[in-house]
């Protein structure tokens, strides 16, 4: 097995496309991990249960929706997010900024995240210190996404029955004395929250892999393929593991998540959360490497190998984790993840409803390459998702709503109704350029 480009700045042929499942355990363990269990154990923390069932219901067909309909044109172009949003509203320079956004927020939640597994790897293995674990467990996330999606496969397959089994053993041991009729009558364990605040921490918490699902989903051979794996692999994750966090943070009057699993599963526990951590890590590292090479090619005109871009940001996240330096940026990503949202409404109104460069698309298509000429700047755009990002910071600040959704729904609308009124425009066209359509031609075994 060699490192894989995996075609970071062309379409993905459909020689190199996988069976759904393949995809799919991707995603689903992208979304049934820790992240989606602490929040099911947080709302198990602000609501009763039937408040927590209809905050994960609201959160989960929001996400749903997104996944699905980005997914789709992400599958049909076969290309990644970033480089899809050339035609899709932003042009040129608007996907280069969005790119760069992807990729900041993205390498900084790996290198968060990779303090996490290094703080799980240090309770096991004592003998190393957290810093150093932090060294050792980014060059392995590292190594496994250098060599791409076939790679990183292999990590679902391992990683995603493990944290499943370690759930169950929780489940199993601590309901079968509890009074499960007590646990669906529990209320709030502290501070109670609305039903509204509730699912936007369930929208919010896979509302950016949402987004750049196109960076998946461009390895599914049919838009069928995305539904069933997205309805799969939200329900089953998002939905019923959050389910199952609320009723264990009744059962063990807990709100801590990593706490209640490893007080049920020990050491098995805290070897299984690091897995966990690990496969949705890789995918923050992989999208964040895409993001940085479309980004590269757009403004200077440079072919980045992906295979590179993920050493470099690998390392330097890795290196940042490691001194605790990400940490103090925590607030800074989550406002970069207000930006996100709306992008996928953009996506979804330009691609399906204003079709303003769809045709390039489609035409393009059916020949295997991009489209000869991008939109190089398009103001009116940038302009709909700064408004659209700063009304849905602001209405969650409020408790207008859920935040996330809120701006998602206004970028749509906005752009929905200036494109159909043609006020949706560019500056200019570029060419794409001669040689990256020949390499859209190339076929890489797989």
């Amino acid at each position: 097995m060699t490192p894989q480009d995996d075609y970071a700045l062309r379409r993905v042929p459909p020689a190199a496309r996988y069976g759904w499942g393949w995809v799919a355990v991707q995603q689903f363990g992208q979304i049934s991990d820790l992240i989606t269990f602490s929040t099911g154990v947080l709302l198990g923390a602000g609501l009763s249960f039937w408040g927590a069932f209809w905050a994960l219901t609201l959160g989960s067909v929001v996400l749903e929706l997104v996944a699905v309909f980005v997914g789709i044109a992400g599958c049909r172009e076969g290309l990644s997010t970033s480089v899809l949003t050339r035609w899709t509203g932003f042009g040129r320079y608007g996907s280069a900024l969005l790119g760069l956004i992807i990729s900041i927020s993205l390498v900084g939640w790996f290198g968060i995240q990779n303090g996490i597994f290094a703080l799980g790897m240090a309770t096991v293995a004592p003998w190393l210190t957290a810093s150093v674990w932090s060294l050792v467990t980014g060059v392995v996330i590292t190594v496994f996404v250098i060599y791409g999606f076939r790679a990183m496969r292999w990590v679902g397959i391992v990683a995603v029955p493990a944290f499943q089994i370690v759930i169950a053993y929780s489940v199993i041991k601590e309901f079968s004395g509890a009074d499960l009729g007590g646990l669906f009558a529990s209320g709030p364990l502290g501070e109670p929250i609305t039903i509204a605040a509730g699912a936007t921490l369930v929208a919010g918490s896979y509302m950016a892999g949402a987004v750049v699902m196109p960076d998946m989903n461009r390895f599914n051979r049919s838009p069928r393929d995305v539904v069933k794996q997205s309805v799969l692999s939200i329900t089953l994750g998002q939905y019923v593991m959050g389910l199952i966090g609320v009723l264990l943070a009744y059962a063990l009057k807990g709100q801590d998540a990593v706490a209640i699993l490893t007080g049920t599963a020990g050491v098995v526990g805290v070897i299984t959360l690091v897995a966990a951590v690990v496969k949705i890590n890789d995918w923050n590292l992989y999208s964040s490497s895409l993001g940085l090479v479309n980004a590269v090619d757009t403004l200077f005109g440079v072919k980045v190998n992906r295979v590179w871009a993920t050493l470099g940001i690998g390392v330097a996240g890795t290196v940042l984790s490691a001194v605790g330096f990400l940490d103090r940026f925590t607030d800074f990503l989550t406002v970069l993840g207000v930006s996100l949202p709306p992008i996928a409404g953009i996506i979804v109104a330009e691609y399906y409803l204003v079709r303003r460069w769809r045709g390039a698309l489609d035409e393009s298509r059916q020949r295997g390459v991009l489209p000869s000429t991008e939109p190089t700047f398009v103001p009116v755009t940038l302009g709909i998702w700064v408004v659209s990002a700063v009304f849905g910071w602001w209405s969650e600040r409020e408790q207008l709503g859920i935040g996330s959704v809120n701006s998602l729904l206004l970028a749509g609308l906005l752009y929905l109704v200036l494109g159909k009124l043609g006020l949706v425009r560019e500056t200019g066209e570029a060419p794409v350029g001669e040689a990256r359509k020949e390499e859209s031609c190339e076929s890489v075994s797989t």
